[in-house]
């Protein structure tokens, strides 16, 4: 996502530390009030439950996916990212905002051993802008960047592994833009990768990752009331997230956790808004809804450093 750092209204201007208690009740008439008192209240973060590693049958987890929008991958390696990745060790890495050419990459990842099958897209006409990758242990069956049209395709957001039972696409989708000057580009996007993802939904089930940049639900983010015109959270960019729920896919997370507040993805590096959990859910598990029997869990590692948003994880038993 565009960093939202410059942009006052993302940040909740309520979110304060501290209050201050209702002055003590007069115990006589005429006595002296007792003296204010301040209490320090701590911001309310996400707890991550423990991992679910079986599906609804009792089947144990056969695919596990990291995502992660790294903010630049010279700059998230530097921050020590790839040493949460060695921890968390899953099957499949994908990176958005890489902000990378191939040609540049850092040599630690090149010489990742434990992925040695990786794919990467980047902007063609734009250095240093967008980009996404795919690392995967298991050789794919096939590979394709884009989504097949031209408009949609200068700008390396998209890659797409076919695997025997499902396809994996990992996805960077475009901002609205500061002012919402992208927003009508932004909707062509959107019927243009729901028509994507239908046509793949239709050969065989799909697991879609990455930064969609959109917070669906009032829940998904800590300020809805001042963001309703800001970029992600617009009426014609939330409407467009449902369309693709409604085209046979389900948020894997508000699947298992409809109603857990507080579960954010982003969060701005402008007034200290990670610490006071002052975020945005932005990052994304989408599955085929006839994959849901296969689901285990989808996680939100909002304790790993590196970016200004934190890497999400997908269990499931294919």
């Amino acid at each position: 996502m565009p960093k939202r750092g410059k942009k006052a209204e993302d940040v909740d201007s309520a979110d304060e530390l501290e209050a201050t208690e209702p002055e003590a009740k007069k115990s006589k008439k005429g006595a002296a009030k007792g003296p204010k008192e301040k209490v320090v209240e701590g911001p309310i973060l996400y707890q991550d439950p423990p991992n679910k590693l079986t599906s609804p049958s009792g089947q144990k987890y056969t695919l596990k996916v990291t995502s992660w929008n790294v903010d630049g991958l010279r700059a998230w390696v530097k921050k020590k990212g790839l040493e949460w990745v060695r921890e968390e060790d899953p099957d499949v890495l994908c990176l958005q905002e890489t902000k990378c050419a191939e040609k540049l990459l850092p040599p630690e990842m090149r010489e990742m051993p434990e992925y040695p099958h990786k794919y990467w897209a980047c902007a063609g006409a734009k250095e240093g802008y967008s980009g996404v990758a795919l690392l995967c242990k298991t050789e794919p069956l096939s590979i394709t960047y884009g989504i097949g049209e031209e408009e949609h395709d200068q700008e390396g957001r998209v890659i797409t592994a076919e695997f025997p039972s499902h396809f994996l696409v990992t996805a960077y989708v475009p901002n609205a833009g500061r002012g919402l000057v992208r927003l009508e580009y932004r909707q062509r996007w959107d019927a243009a990768f729901r028509a994507y993802l239908r046509g793949l939904d239709a050969r065989k089930p799909l697991v879609l990752c990455g930064d969609l940049n959109v917070a669906h639900a009032e829940i998904d983010l800590k300020n809805p009331k001042g963001n309703k015109k800001s970029a992600g959270f617009t009426p014609e960019e939330r409407q467009g997230f449902g369309e693709l729920l409604t085209a046979g896919f389900t948020d894997t997370f508000r699947h298992l956790y409809p109603e857990t507040p507080h579960a954010y993805t982003f969060w701005t590096y402008m007034m200290n808004a990670r610490a006071k959990n002052v975020g945005w859910r932005l990052d994304y598990f989408l599955v085929s809804t006839r994959l849901l029997g296969e689901l285990c869990d989808s996680k939100i590692r909002s304790q790993a450093m590196g970016s200004d948003h934190c890497p999400i994880t997908l269990y499931m038993a294919l």
